[in-house]
């Protein structure tokens, strides 16, 4: 029988039941989410999967680092969902890979935002904030009001079906042409319209 005390002077016999310990609670809190319909599941008709712009204006979001300062996630509390609006479920977010929860707030968090402004307001924030927010610290994005060019979304399309978004061989072909002759601030835009909308027409 191990004794309290033969634990704690064996460094290497506490990693290992450390670690044992560990991933048996991981496994057990984590496992059971795989199988559980409200994680699993979209909340409701209006969580569908990314069109080819959004999904586009997606990629852009990460690949200027915005996660950096704005989550994407309002928290079961009070002062969150009075300044937010509803709380965030897991059915909102089952076509998101990867999620961008994030729990930096430089800026404020944009799981709601969809809706809230209009397209040209999102425009001008995004080339310059100070016009329409003159106290922001946002940088400006003044390159992002250039053509779009993203051959690959139909590949990634592809690669999201893999891992369970339901996109038809017609809406992957039609990929490309969906993003002809628009911008990358255009993109964006409309990756952030559609943030939150699930929730906000079920209340």
């Amino acid at each position: 029988m191990l004794t309290h005390a033969k634990i704690e002077t064996s460094n290497t016999l506490m990693i290992v039941l450390t670690l044992l310990a560990v991933s048996v609670g991981g496994l057990l809190e984590i496992v059971p989410l795989f199988f559980q319909k409200s994680t699993t599941t979209p909340i409701n008709e209006v969580v569908k999967p990314y069109d080819a712009l959004r999904l586009a204006g997606r990629d852009i979001y990460i690949r200027e680092g915005c996660y950096n300062c704005h989550s994407q996630m309002i928290r079961p509390f009070r002062a969150e969902t009075e300044r937010y609006g509803h709380y965030s479920v897991a059915g909102e977010y089952v076509y998101d890979h990867p999620f961008q929860w994030g729990s930096k707030r430089t800026g404020p968090d944009l799981a709601r935002v969809g809706a809230r402004y209009s397209d040209q307001w999102h425009k001008i924030h995004l080339l310059n904030p100070r016009d329409v927010v003159p106290e922001s610290n946002m940088p400006a994005y003044y390159w992002l009001d250039r053509p779009l060019n993203d051959p690959a979304i139909g590949g990634k399309m592809a690669a999201l079906r893999k891992v369970g978004v339901p996109y038809t061989d017609q809406e992957i072909a039609e990929a490309p042409k969906a993003l002809e002759g628009k911008t990358e601030v255009e993109a964006v835009i409309a990756y952030l319209q559609g943030m939150g909308l699930a929730l906000k027409q079920s209340r």
